[in-house]
């Protein structure tokens, strides 16, 4: 579908799968996977920059991919203030006005500080930025942060490299319910068939890193969410049969029969 482009804030994208840069074997695999995704956004820690020595920069052979957005993240941040930091070193290194806002000051479960990422997301919309939040499945917090200006609402579907899928679905069908800005699924998802629920629930697009990075082989398993993506975001456009609690037969025969029957005791 040419003309189903994912829009968020000033950029009209071709492809509703973002794609992540960490976990990666080394930058070969990580570029090759990038291809095969069809992914024109990935996102970046500020630590993977390396401007002083570029020939070990993992993320050099990205430039070299056409048409290809880098969208730094504040990954690592623990606070607000570093997270607005660590946004405005990567802007000047990469010029993106888009971020991706990350703020997960426990290690151990990496969930999500909403306070300290409300209070990042003000700043940085009023700093100019096109903020894209990482959260909870929160739908009181997705409509604050859409009301503050952020051009899209990033809620995870399971813990950070879990493969867990889509544990926050009952959440996630409240944030779409009530969200105008894209709700792109973050986190958890393990195979492609969990991308392709999220994109038929309704979801604008979906992020991906650890399934693909983790897999056995990353540039196949990239080109198998990016099918996932493409069917479910299909699947949600043509429009989802209705569920029922109770069998409804597809082919029924009462009518034929009564005919039958009918025919039967005329010619009887």
């Amino acid at each position: 579908m040419p003309d189903d482009d994912l829009v968020i804030g000033d950029f009209r994208l071709s492809s509703r799968l973002l794609v992540g840069t960490g976990k990666f074997a080394d930058a070969a695999t990580m570029c090759a996977a990038v291809s095969a995704s069809g992914a024109r956004i990935v996102t970046v820690a500020l630590r993977r920059f390396n401007s002083r020595r570029p020939a070990e920069d993992l993320l050099a052979g990205l430039a070299e991919l056409p048409g290809l957005i880098i969208m730094p993240n504040t990954s690592g941040a623990a606070n607000a203030a570093e997270a607005v930091k660590a946004a405005q070193i990567a802007r000047e290194i990469c010029g993106s006005p888009l971020v991706k806002l990350e703020i997960h000051p426990n290690p151990q479960h990496l969930m999500p500080d909403p306070l300290e990422t409300f209070d990042a997301a003000v700043r940085l919309v009023r700093d100019g930025f096109q903020v894209m939040p990482y959260i909870a499945a929160d739908p009181v917090l997705a409509k604050r942060l859409e009301e503050i200006g952020c051009v899209s609402v990033m809620p995870l579907g399971a813990g950070i490299g879990t493969g867990q899928g889509l544990a926050t679905r009952g959440m996630l069908e409240i944030i779409l319910r009530y969200s105008q800005v894209p709700v792109i699924v973050d986190a958890g998802l393990r195979a492609p068939s969990e991308a392709a629920a999220a994109m038929e629930m309704g979801c604008a697009a979906v992020l991906v890193n650890s399934a693909i990075a983790a897999a056995e082989d990353p540039p196949a398993m990239a080109a198998a969410f990016a099918a996932a993506v493409a069917a479910g975001r299909a699947a949600a456009l043509a429009g989802l049969m209705p569920q029922s609690d109770k069998a409804l037969p597809t082919s029924p025969l009462t009518a034929f029969l009564d005919h039958a029957n009918t025919s039967a005791e005329i010619t009887g």
